[in-house]
């Protein structure tokens, strides 16, 4: 081989490791948000296109699928119908959702009936706001049609204290339980006092004239005794749901006390007490607000429901996956007054500071995007590697949920019964 040659090839192998040896620029954060993100389509209950087969693939993984969501929309329980087709085949057995569990008992009892919606809308005109979040259309439609998904073992678990409206029902059945004449006569009481509460509550559409409010320590403690002494299990278990739901909304009030704190341990030992009476590997789907729903530490400082369930699932060998569920912009059904259909208020998450990391999402959602199309951002892919360019708020993202999933619009729901737009 001539010199020539030699030195040819010398300088073609040389010239070859100092290309491979160049460093290759790191991505940017928001190249790698970029490359997290993907769309899809939501078709009456099925999910379509690239993003839906991460979410299939991330749920049919899970036990226990946690949404964390905007309250009293319409997409979003659409959206929960699809996670339900998804879960219903590997066996789906119950919904936790963000509503008491004696309410709960009404949306069970009538969960399957063809006259279901008219039934819920005269339980709530005799109690109105006896219920959270299930006297909505969209949201009893959606455990309805989960129901019907998932097979005739499967249950709305309600895990909430009981809403502020709610002292008139559970004392008239605390007054249908087996009890004594003592236990009866306070509880009578109580009855009375509740309907003349309930009548100011209405005539004034203030919650604060409810008997959860009004009623006074003197009062509870004397009831309490009555109930003790003869009452029975069931009017005993009744009346301490009517006592915490009451400590709650007090403290909450007075801003006394932990009302936040004893509401996320409230939410955890009513999980724990239905996942002991359910079979061995039961899966679960939980909506509630995304402030309950994060793992870690969520943002009132509480270790609340999304961290229990995470730690019990990898206690038993299994796995959680939590999904932050809003929408882009749109409106919301908000609460307005007592026995009055929802006030329609305007929903601006970008420009919410308690969601700093949206702006970045939107921005980065794919080019081909239409107005129907929702978007998904892959948050694990994001977890573990850490840029100098990643805010504060997004590591704190990445830690409490696993995907994000954004709808183009939310548009408000409606409570049964009051005229409710369809």
């Amino acid at each position: 081989m001539s010199i020539r040659r030699t030195f040819g090839l010398l300088l073609s192998v040389l010239s070859t490791t100092s290309l491979a040896q160049t460093p290759v620029p790191a991505p940017t954060f928001m190249e790698e948000v970029a490359a997290s993100e993907s769309k899809f389509q939501l078709v009456r209950s099925d999910l379509r296109g690239p993003g839906a087969s991460t979410l299939v693939a991330a749920v049919n993984q899970a036990r226990y699928v946690l949404i964390g969501e905007a309250h009293f929309s319409r997409e979003i329980p659409r959206f929960t119908v699809a996670l339900c087709h998804i879960m219903a085949p590997q066996g789906l057995r119950a919904m936790a959702v963000e509503t008491g569990p004696e309410a709960t008992r009404i949306v069970d009892t009538n969960l399957r009936r063809p006259d279901r919606i008219a039934r819920l809308a005269g339980f709530m005109r005799v109690h109105p706001d006896a219920m959270a979040f299930q006297n909505g259309r969209d949201e009893s439609d959606m455990a309805a049609a989960c129901a019907r998904e998932a097979g005739p073992a499967f249950q709305v678990w309600g895990l909430d204290q009981e809403f502020f409206g709610a002292g008139g029902f559970l004392l008239d059945d605390m007054a249908a339980a087996s009890n004594g004449p003592i236990a009866n006569a306070a509880i009578n009481r109580l009855r009375a006092s509740d309907r003349a509460a309930t009548a100011d509550a209405i005539a004034s559409r203030s919650p604060g004239k409810f008997l959860i409010y009004t009623v006074t320590d003197r009062q509870m403690d004397e009831a309490r005794l009555a109930i003790t002494t003869d009452g029975g299990t069931r009017a005993r278990q009744l009346f301490d749901a009517f006592a915490e739901t009451r400590a709650i909304y007090l403290a909450a009030a007075s801003g006394k006390g932990d009302p936040n704190g004893r509401r996320a341990r409230l939410i955890k030992r009513t999980l724990a007490g239905y996942l002991a009476k359910a079979p061995v590997g039961s899966r679960v789907l939980m909506k509630l607000g995304d402030v309950h729903t994060a793992k870690g530490v969520n943002v009132l400082r509480q270790r609340d429901l999304g961290n229990f369930v995470a730690e019990r699932a990898e206690g038993e060998g299994a796995s959680s996956l939590h999904v932050l569920v809003m929408g882009a912009d749109g409106s919301l059904g908000g609460y307005n007054g007592v026995g009055q259909q929802v006030a329609i208020q305007p929903y601006t998450p970008a420009a919410d500071a308690d969601y700093p990391w949206l702006k970045d999402a939107l921005t980065a959602r794919p080019r081909e995007m239409t107005g129907s199309d929702w978007l998904l951002v892959d948050l694990r892919r994001l977890r573990g590697r850490p840029t100098p360019d990643m805010s504060a708020g997004w590591r704190q993202l990445v830690q409490a949920y696993d995907l994000v999933v954004v709808a183009p619009k939310l548009t408000p729901a409606f409570v049964i019964g009051l005229g409710e737009e369809q």
